[in-house]
């Protein structure tokens, strides 16, 4: 059984910076390419970033490029998100969740485990 826990949420003002980690049990980490999601209130979750298992390839929705770094310790079993630039719509909470392998990276579908999400809040 893989568990995935995320850390480093928090309220932050517009403008500012959150890192957000996602710390993976289980074996066979690097093998798996890495996915973050968010859910707003009141809307369906969304693909933020995606990472491949060796790190060499990553992924961004267009809402995040250029503000977001998705990255990977496969030492540590460890994947992060780093948040720059947060705007109040970034508001959400915030899952990493695990690729079945060699799947699409924003189709929600192609993932096998998810971990319980951490809240970012942005105020203006």
């Amino acid at each position: 059984q893989v568990q995935l826990v995320e850390s480093g949420g928090g309220l932050v003002q517009a403008g500012g910076s959150l890192r957000l980690s996602c710390a993976a049990s289980g074996r066979s980490f690097s093998n798996y390419a890495m996915g973050w999601f968010r859910q707003a209130p009141g809307k369906e979750r969304e693909f933020v970033a995606g990472i491949s298992g060796s790190g060499a390839n990553t992924y961004y929705a267009d809402s995040v490029k250029g503000r977001f770094t998705i990255s990977r310790d496969n030492a540590k079993n460890t994947v992060y998100l780093q948040m720059n630039s947060l705007k109040p719509e970034d508001t959400a909470v915030h899952y990493c969740a695990r690729n079945k392998g060699g799947l699409g990276y924003t189709d929600q579908i192609n993932y096998d485990y998810w971990g319980q999400g951490t809240q970012v809040t942005v105020s203006s």
